[in-house]
């Protein structure tokens, strides 16, 4: 099994990627999204969820997110959260099945912040991009995926997505084994990593056999 992880700022592409390796390797793969363990803040004000900063670090439950990745790697099956951004809640009666695979791929903004899930991944990934290529990237996902107006996504990435960007997102680039610029349109980094996968899990195949 090889646990690879990719971070990268809000809008850099990342799921651009995942899409492209998953695309390969097909039912070899899983992906585990970090957004799905979004800490519940159903019971705070309609006020409070606005002020919410989701880009630190401490909005992630990263103590189960570990589990259930050590649990996935341990052979087990696991009932991941599922969380919404519109009523920033963790479902209390909705889980999704998630199964082990060959490939574990963890992705999201700042999986490299903890420590714990860094040294679970085997492969780290980085996604770069410019900032302005960003910016409309996440104004065109949060007004057509979450609901939200041109004002509050220029508001957020002005007070959270950009400082905790430069804060924490940014500085965890230097835990990566590879750093693919461009985002998801650098096709030739996106094949190596590809390529260097299927070397790994040939050899992880060809280890266990002689075993």
């Amino acid at each position: 099994m090889l646990v690879i992880g990719i971070a990268g700022g809000s809008g850099s592409g990342k799921t651009t990627v995942v899409k492209s390796i998953s695309e390969h390797l097909r039912e070899r793969v899983v992906v585990i999204p970090q957004d799905a363990y979004y800490k519940d803040s159903s019971n705070l004000s309609d006020e409070e969820k606005r002020n919410q900063n989701f880009d630190h670090p401490d909005a992630i439950d990263w103590d189960l997110l570990c589990k259930q990745l050590a649990d996935l790697k341990a052979g087990k099956t696991v009932q991941q959260p599922i969380y919404s951004y519109i009523s920033c809640s963790r479902s209390k009666t909705e889980t999704t099945t998630v199964e082990p695979a060959d490939v574990i791929i963890i992705e999201g903004i700042l999986i490299f912040t903890c420590k714990k899930l860094r040294e679970q991944c085997d492969i780290k990934i980085f996604v770069d991009a410019d900032d302005d290529d960003r910016l409309m990237r996440v104004m065109a996902r949060d007004i057509r995926e979450r609901g939200k107006n041109v004002e509050w996504v220029i508001e957020r990435y002005s007070r959270t997505v950009k400082p905790m960007y430069l804060q924490f997102i940014e500085p965890s680039k230097r835990y990566a084994d590879v750093i693919v610029p461009q985002g998801g349109h650098n096709k030739v980094a996106i094949n190596v990593i590809i390529a260097t996968i299927e070397k790994a899990l040939r050899e992880d195949k060809k280890a266990r056999e002689t075993k």
